[in-house]
């Protein structure tokens, strides 16, 4: 018995284990981050059986390399360049909305200075909120399907050129109209920012997610769709239960009674109002050590 212990010990003592440091533990753990933040994206997409039709594949060229099946092999060898190619083609729209929203993530806006230059826009006040809620509702009553983004930090200037620009300061009697039945304006979204509504008829991209409900129709969608590109707020009106729903992040709230709205609505207010002190800062910062610069010179 001693003898076998000796044996393992000795064995133990023999076997090098690799050398750890920091760098590797912090490769491995930006890796497995990576990974499971891209399963857990690619789960809710088209993606994802896209992804399952890849692995059958490469399960077949595992079974092939096991009983040794060379002709086979030869020729997905030779088609290997072309099928890299292919896979990054057809995984396009997919890839794009995940660069979309890494480069939405509030760690890059500290990395990488790209908005430094931009200026701190107006936000709404609580006439804007009380005049929003009171459009919503007003228009569910009667059943006046309705869709409206709020635009936040990030610009939708794409999504307002494709729209008729109107520039007018924001009330519900003015929301009311534009989305009256028959009415030239009343088709497509309404694009607000701050106090003023800036664009209406606008295009929206709708959302792919396989989550949201079926009984869900083309203007949720389309609110989940701007969501998901975007850090906006999008208020819908249902036509067929006049209902009111909120999209945020790529999620959506229904049902939503006006409470809640204005709730979510003040928090934006909140929110946008210290992120605007906190630009400020930032500027005063920014011009000062300019001038500084320029004082030294």
């Amino acid at each position: 018995m001693q003898d076998i212990t000796g044996n393992l010990i000795e064995a133990l003592t023999r076997m090098a284990l690799p050398k750890i440091s920091i760098i590797d533990i912090i490769q491995i753990a930006l890796i497995a981050f990576f990974v499971y933040q891209f399963m857990v994206w690619i789960k809710y997409t088209h993606a994802y059986t896209l992804l399952k039709g890849i692995l059958v594949v490469l399960l077949f060229i595992l079974i092939a390399y096991i009983f040794r099946m060379n002709t086979i092999l030869w020729i997905f060898s030779n088609l290997a360049s072309t099928l890299i190619v292919g896979v990054i083609v057809i995984f396009q729209p997919e890839l794009r909305k995940v660069l979309e929203q890494l480069g939405q993530k509030r760690i890059m806006a500290s990395l990488i200075p790209f908005d430094a230059g931009k200026e701190v826009k107006e936000r709404f006040t609580d006439k804007t909120i009380s005049e929003l809620v009171k459009a919503c509702f007003d228009m569910g009553e009667v059943k006046t399907g309705a869709l409206i983004v709020i635009e936040q930090n990030e610009l939708l200037t794409d999504y307002i050129r494709t729209g008729i620009n109107l520039d007018a300061i924001l009330t519900s009697q003015l929301l009311i109209n534009i989305f009256e039945h028959n009415t030239p304006l009343h088709d497509g979204a309404v694009i607000v920012r701050g106090d003023r509504v800036v664009s209406a008829t606008c295009y929206l991209p709708l959302s792919d997610s396989m989550t949201l409900s079926k009984d869900l129709g083309t203007r949720h969608r389309a609110a989940v769709g701007i969501s998901e590109v975007s850090d906006s707020l999008t208020l819908v009106v249902s036509e067929e239960t006049g209902k009111v729903s909120i999209a945020m992040r790529g999620q959506i709230y229904r049902n939503v009674n006006a409470d809640f709205l204005r709730g979510k609505l003040k928090y934006l207010q909140n929110r946008n109002q210290q992120m605007t002190k906190l630009g400020l800062l930032k500027r005063r910062f920014m011009n000062g050590k300019k001038d500084s610069e320029n004082l030294g010179e």
